[in-house]
C-alpha cells in the first residue's frame, strides 16, 4: 500500500527572512535580533574571555616577580599547632619560623610547613618587595590555569548577560506583534458574521 499524497510539512528554516505575504515587518526584526545577538553573544564571550584570561596570568606573573624565597629556621614543631578549624590539612600546618632580611635583621613570622617539619629544620618562605611573609607566588602552569578557568567563567557570564538582554528585547517584541494580531482581529472579526454562543 503506497503513501497517501499529504505529507506531514518540514519545520522551514529561516522562515523570518523570506518574502511571505503574512509576514510582517515584527517578524523580520525579530530574525535580525536572533541573529546579531547570537553574534553579539559569541564575540562578548571571546573578548571578555581572553581579556580576562590575559588579567590573570599578567597579575600572577607579576606576582611571581615581587616575591622572592629565603630560607628560614622553625622556631617550634610544626606538630605542635593545633590543627583543624584554622586551616591546617594533613600535609601542612602553620608554625614559628626565623630568617635573616636583607638589612641583616632577623625577623619571624608564622607560615605554612609541612606537617611534619620540627624545631631547627629549614623551610624556605616567601617575602614581599617590603620583606613581609606571603604565600607562595603560582608558578607559571598554574597561573595560566587559573586564567584559563577564569577565563572561561567570565566568557560564561558575558555571553549570558548578551543572551538575557537579546531574549528580553525578543519578549518585548513578542508581545507588540501579539497585540498587533489583536488589533487587526478585532477589526476583522465583526466582518466574519456573528460571534456563536
Amino acid at each position: 500500500m503506497g503513501r497517501s499524497g499529504s505529507a506531514t510539512p518540514g519545520r522551514v528554516r529561516w522562515w523570518r527572512l523570506r518574502s511571505n505575504p503574512l509576514r510582517r515587518t515584527g517578524h523580520l526584526v525579530e530574525a535580525w535580533l536572533i541573529l546579531v545577538t547570537w553574534t553579539l553573544a559569541v564575540v562578548a564571550a571571546v573578548v571578555a574571555g581572553a581579556l580576562t584570561a590575559g588579567a590573570v596570568e599578567r597579575d600572577l606573573d607579576g606576582l611571581r616577580t615581587e616575591r622572592h624565597a629565603v630560607p628560614a629556621v622553625l622556631t617550634e614543631d610544626a606538630d605542635r599547632v593545633t590543627s583543624g578549624a584554622d586551616g591546617t590539612d594533613g600535609d601542612h600546618a602553620w608554625a614559628t619560623v626565623r630568617w635573616t632580611a636583607a638589612d641583616g635583621t632577623t625577623r619571624t613570622g608564622v607560615t605554612r610547613v609541612a606537617s611534619v617539619s620540627r624545631a631547627g629544620s629549614t623551610t624556605r618562605v616567601w617575602l614581599d618587595a617590603k620583606g613581609r611573609l606571603v604565600p607562595a607566588p603560582a608558578t607559571a602552569e598554574q597561573a595560566e590555569f587559573q586564567g584559563a578557568v577564569l577565563g572561561v567563567l567570565a566568557a560564561l557570564g558575558a555571553g549570558a548577560v548578551v543572551l538575557l538582554a537579546g531574549l528580553g528585547v525578543r519578549a518585548r517584541l513578542e508581545r507588540r506583534l501579539l497585540e498587533e494580531w489583536d488589533t487587526e482581529w478585532a477589526l476583522i472579526d465583526p466582518q466574519w458574521g456573528r460571534k456563536a454562543g
